[in-house]
C-alpha cells in the first residue's frame, strides 16, 4: 500500500512533464531457432511477471465459419497435458495469478501476470497452454451453449452489433467483416475438432512472439524462455498474407436494420480509416480528439450538452493492420432521427469548412498528451505493448516521438489531415431502429439496403 501511495503522489507531481520524458524502457528481442519472437523487458519496481503471447490467429482466419478463431482462444484454457480446466483454474486463482486467452480481428492472445515467486508454476501452466491444448469435448460443448445463448441475446442491444453491421456494410466480402463472436448457425456448426486443427493451422511459431515483463534477469530468463519454447515445433504458417482490402465508394449508402421494437435508433457514419502504423496515426488522434475523441468533443457538445438529442456523441478510428474505419456514433429517439444525424454531419461538415484553431489545437494537444503516459505505465501495458509493435507493424518511436509529433502538430498541418483522412462525402450510414417510422425520413441519406435484426448473421 505504501508503494501504490507513493506511486499516486509521484505521478500527480510530474504529470505535467511524464509525457515529455516518456520512452519505451530497453528491451532484448531475438528470435528462437523455430522462428518465434520473443521480447524481453526488465521491470524491477514491483515483484511481478507479465507476458503477452500473440498468434496469427484472429477472426480473420475464420473463412465462413464465424466465430472458429474466438472459441480456440478461449478452449486453449480448457484443459492441456497436464491440468484439467478446473485444475488451471483453481492453481492460477490459489496464487493471484491471471492467465487469460482471447481473439480479436486479427490476432489471438494470452496474457498471464503473477508473482516472482510463483513462476515455476506459472511458466509450467503458460507453456502446457500453449503448446499442448487438449481441447475438452465436454468442456468445449459447455461453452458453446454458453455462446449460442450469447448470441441469441445480444442483438436486443443495438449498440452492441451496430460495429458488426457497419465492418460488414464498409469491408463487405474482406475477412475484415468476419464478426468476431460468429453467428448462431455458424457456432452451432463449430467442434472442439474444428478448434484442434484452426489451433494446428494458425499457432505457428514462425508468426508468433511472445513478450516477458518484469522482476527478473535477462539472461536468465533467455534461457527460460529458450528452453520452455525452443524446441516446439509447428508447422509452418499456411493462411496466405491477408490482402488490403478495397474501401472506396462511388456514392453514399444506408443500411437500414429494422428493430420492431426499437424506440431508438442507433446510427453510425463514416467510411475508410486509417491503418495503425499509419506515419500520420498521432496527428490523425489529435484531430478526432476535437471531433469526437473526448467529453468536450464538438459532436458531444452539439448532440448532447446543446442539444439534449443524446446522452453521448463520439468519433472513432479502428485503426488495423492493412486498413481502418471512420465512424461518427451515437443514439437517438426515434423521433428525433434525423435532427440527429443532420446535427452529426453539420459538425462534420463544419470541420472541413472552418478547420481548427490554435486554441482548439493547444486544447487538444494538452489533453492527449495527458492521456497518453498512463496507458503504457504498467508492465501488463508493456508487454501487450511489445506484441501489438510485433503484429501491428510499427516500432518503440511511436512512443519515443509521441511528445514531438504532438507538439509538432500545426494549424495548417490539421487542414491537410482532415481533407486526406476525415471522410467528407460519399459516406456510408447504418442506422438500427424502427424501420418503417424512419425509411422515408432517411432515405435522403443515399441508396438505403434494408435488413431484419432477427435475420442471421450481419
Amino acid at each position: 500500500m505504501k508503494y501504490i501511495f507513493t506511486l499516486f503522489i509521484t505521478l500527480i507531481v510530474t504529470g505535467a512533464s511524464l509525457a515529455q520524458t516518456f520512452k519505451v524502457p530497453p528491451y532484448q528481442k531475438f528470435k528462437l531457432k523455430n522462428g518465434m519472437t520473443v521480447y524481453l523487458m526488465e521491470q524491477h519496481e514491483v515483484p511481478l511477471i507479465n507476458i503477452s503471447a500473440v498468434f496469427d490467429a484472429g477472426a480473420v482466419q475464420d473463412g465462413n465459419r464465424y466465430g472458429l478463431a474466438s472459441m480456440t482462444a478461449e478452449a486453449l484454457l480448457f484443459g492441456s497435458s497436464k491440468y484439467t480446466k478446473a485444475q488451471l483454474e483453481e492453481k492460477t486463482e490459489y496464487v493471484g495469478a491471471s492467465v487469460d486467452t482471447y481473439a480479436g480481428k486479427e490476432v489471438a492472445k494470452l496474457t498471464a501476470s503473477f508473482a516472482v515467486k510463483d513462476q515455476d508454476l506459472l511458466f509450467d501452466i503458460i507453456q502446457d497452454v500453449i503448446t499442448k491444448p487438449t481441447f475438452d469435448q465436454a468442456e468445449f460443448d459447455k461453452y458453446k451453449q454458453r455462446q449460442l445463448l450469447q448470441l441469441t441475446q445480444q442483438k436486443e442491444s443495438p449498440r452492441g452489433v451496430m460495429s458488426s453491421y457497419f465492418n460488414r456494410f464498409v469491408f463487405e466480402n474482406h475477412p475484415y467483416a468476419n464478426p468476431l463472436m460468429g453467428t448462431p448457425n455458424s457456432v452451432s456448426a463449430i467442434s472442439a475438432a474444428d478448434a484442434r486443427q484452426f489451433y494446428q493451422k494458425n499457432f505457428t511459431t514462425d508468426r508468433a512472439a511472445i513478450a516477458i515483463v518484469g522482476d527478473f534477469s535477462t539472461p536468465a530468463m533467455k534461457k527460460r524462455i529458450t528452453d520452455l519454447f525452443g524446441n516446439w515445433k509447428t508447422a509452418a504458417a499456411t493462411s496466405p498474407v491477408l490482402a488490403e482490402p478495397t474501401v472506396a465508394f462511388d456514392k453514399s449508402r444506408v443500411l437500414l436494420v429494422n428493430k420492431d421494437d426499437a424506440r431508438e435508433t442507433t446510427f453510425m457514419i463514416g467510411g475508410k480509416g486509417i491503418t495503425r502504423n499509419n506515419p500520420d496515426y498521432i496527428p490523425v488522434i489529435v484531430v478526432n480528439t476535437i471531433l469526437g475523441g473526448r467529453f468536450t468533443s464538438w459532436l458531444n457538445d452539439a448532440l448532447r450538452v446543446n442539444s439534449g438529442l443524446t446522452y453521448g456523441a463520439s468519433s472513432q478510428f479502428g485503426t488495423l493492420r492493412k486498413s481502418g474505419t471512420f465512424a461518427i456514433s451515437t443514439f437517438t429517439k426515434v423521433s428525433t432521427t434525423t435532427q440527429a444525424i443532420d446535427m452529426a454531419l453539420q459538425v462534420l461538415d463544419s470541420l472541413h469548412r472552418t478547420g481548427i484553431d490554435e486554441k482548439t489545437l493547444s486544447s487538444a494537444k494538452n489533453y492527449v498528451k495527458a492521456d497518453f503516459p498512463p496507458r503504457y505505465e504498467s508492465a501488463s501495458e508493456l508487454a501487450n505493448l511489445l506484441t501489438d509493435m510485433f503484429s501491428l507493424g510499427f516500432d518503440e518511436s511511436f512512443i519515443n516521438d509521441f511528445q514531438k509529433n504532438v507538439d509538432g502538430l500545426t494549424v495548417a498541418k490539421t487542414r491537410q489531415i482532415i481533407d486526406q483522412y476525415f471522410p467528407k462525402d460519399k459516406l456510408q450510414f447504418v442506422l438500427v431502429g424502427k424501420a418503417e417510422t424512419i425509411r422515408d425520413k432517411v432515405k435522403k441519406y443515399g441508396t438505403i439496403t434494408e435488413k431484419e435484426i432477427k435475420a442471421e448473421g450481419f
